[in-house]
């Protein structure tokens, strides 16, 4: 499977998922990697976008095995990137170690701090999911450190067919629940902060889907999961509401997000990018036109303040 940039020789990399719709995101989020780091001569960036990978495309359509239930494989949806978490220690050929994040996920800190920490032997590193599925040990894999030599049985293709082969479920993969856990480690919540900003955030991920900052008024483009564990009727309405009217169909409307810091940070960060010349108003318009950027936007960047530039850059 080729990498999708070119090899740097570096023995660090952060990879940055990404599909079409989180498109942007994945630009902002290696932006704000960049401007946040006095260590850029140390690490590489690699924007992973589901097109560089056949093996994603090729199961289009095709139903596999999610949380206990057969689900369709599909393109077009907000996160289909998300198998490819498991990817960055075979692309870097089980060498040096390596950073995935969602491109959800704006870096307010230096990352080589957690490329550099001591990871006590562990092959992983990444905090607990929140909420019932925290409570049942699945752990947040949007944000891990990895000690690529230690992963060498993460095998992408052999691991992704096995979803559709019945052999491997997607929930208990994506949880790290497959792995001894032994060898997983745990880092500080601030790594991923899940839609928490204050002073001592150091990668905020905008998680909940429905508020991200960037979608706010746009039509609902992502699947909500089917779980038995969910008070019934709300799963059979969905399973209806899908049948009916399609994936989005009656799903509603982005919202803005409850803390106006968290925009004005996201904003901030496109209103840099602009102005360095990193992403094009055209571009900006291009998302906007295919609802992947709220249509307000540029009308929001007039009116966002500055960022406050870290201590040091």
């Amino acid at each position: 499977m080729a990498v999708p940039s070119e090899e740097s020789g570096m023995e660090h990399c952060v990879f940055i998922q990404a599909n079409d719709k989180q498109h942007l995101g994945a630009l902002v989020a290696q932006y704000a990697l960049r401007r946040n780091s006095k260590h850029n001569d140390r690490f590489d960036i690699r924007i992973m976008h589901y097109d560089d990978f056949p093996i994603l495309r090729e199961h289009e359509g095709q139903m596999y095995l999610r949380d206990g239930e057969w689900r369709q494989w599909v393109r077009d949806d907000l996160q289909s990137f998300t198998p490819t978490r498991f990817l960055p220690p075979q692309l870097m050929d089980y060498q040096g170690r390596s950073i995935v994040i969602d491109p959800d996920i704006f870096a307010l800190a230096d990352i080589w701090e957690l490329f550099s920490r001591d990871m006590e032997g562990k092959a992983v590193m990444c905090r607990p999911k929140s909420g019932n599925k925290g409570k049942r040990g699945c752990l947040a894999t949007s944000v891990m450190l990895m000690d690529n030599a230690k992963l060498t049985h993460w095998k992408f293709e052999e691991q992704f067919h096995a979803m559709f082969e019945g052999t491997r479920d997607y929930m208990p993969w994506v949880c790290l629940k497959y792995e001894d856990p032994e060898t997983i480690g745990l880092f500080e919540p601030e790594w991923n902060d899940f839609d928490h900003l204050d002073a001592n955030t150091k990668m905020l991920h905008n998680t909940k889907r429905k508020t991200q900052p960037w979608k706010t008024g746009l039509p609902v483009d992502f699947r909500a999961a089917d779980s038995f564990r969910l008070f019934p009727p709300k799963h059979w309405f969905r399973r209806a509401r899908r049948a009916l009217f399609g994936d989005y169909g009656l799903a509603g409307r982005y919202r803005a997000h409850p803390d106006p810091n968290q925009e004005a940070f996201f904003f901030g960060l496109v209103r840099e990018c602009l102005d360095q010349g990193v992403i094009s108003e055209d571009l900006l318009r291009q998302e906007m036109a295919k609802n992947h950027l709220r249509h307000d936007a540029l009308e929001l960047l007039d009116r966002t303040p500055p960022l406050a530039r870290a201590s040091g850059h």
